[in-house]
């Protein structure tokens, strides 16, 4: 039975392989694992929680669940953005951690296989590359594929989980 389980998760994790939810920010494409995506909402009324960081704006409840609402704009230190009928909410799961990101739009999913994936480049200009784990190449498109497991550090998640 165990091993009838591995099996189907193993299955399910090819199916997710290489592939990227889309979503906009300004005019730039980024991308997250299409495995750590558990739905995509509507911008809510979000509840603030005070002695958070600036970019977390707070908590939702989502069908009895709560769930910290991340602002991505603010995270990479964009300019800030009033949310409009576009506006989503990406949940993802990070080590049984539901997080909300806020994002512009959300465009849709596509296929990046690894031969088209190249690292990012080693720049200090500012912005933190930790979030980047790879930069996508799509025709002449490059998209920004970010990595869900650093866009918070242990120590943010394990006080995100102790806020809530």
């Amino acid at each position: 039975m165990t091993d009838l389980i591995e099996e189907r998760l193993e299955i399910e994790e090819d199916t997710q392989k290489g592939r990227f939810l889309m979503f906009l920010l300004d005019k730039e494409s980024y991308g997250i694992e299409i495995k750590y995506v558990t739905e995509i909402i509507g911008i809510q009324p979000i509840t603030e929680i005070p002695q958070l960081p600036q970019y977390v704006k707070g908590i939702i409840n989502l069908r009895g669940k709560i769930i910290p609402i991340m602002d991505v704009r603010i995270r990479f230190k964009k300019e800030p953005r009033e949310y409009n009928d576009r506006t989503c909410v990406i949940i993802i799961n990070i080590n049984n951690i539901s997080i909300g990101l806020i994002v512009d739009s959300v465009s849709e999913v596509i296929a990046i296989f690894d031969e088209n994936i190249v690292k990012p480049p080693q720049i200090n200009n500012g912005f933190n590359s930790r979030y980047i784990k790879g930069i996508g190449k799509v025709g002449n498109d490059v998209k920004l594929l970010l990595d869900c497991e650093k866009i918070f550090t242990e120590d943010e998640l394990q006080d995100l989980g102790k806020s809530l």
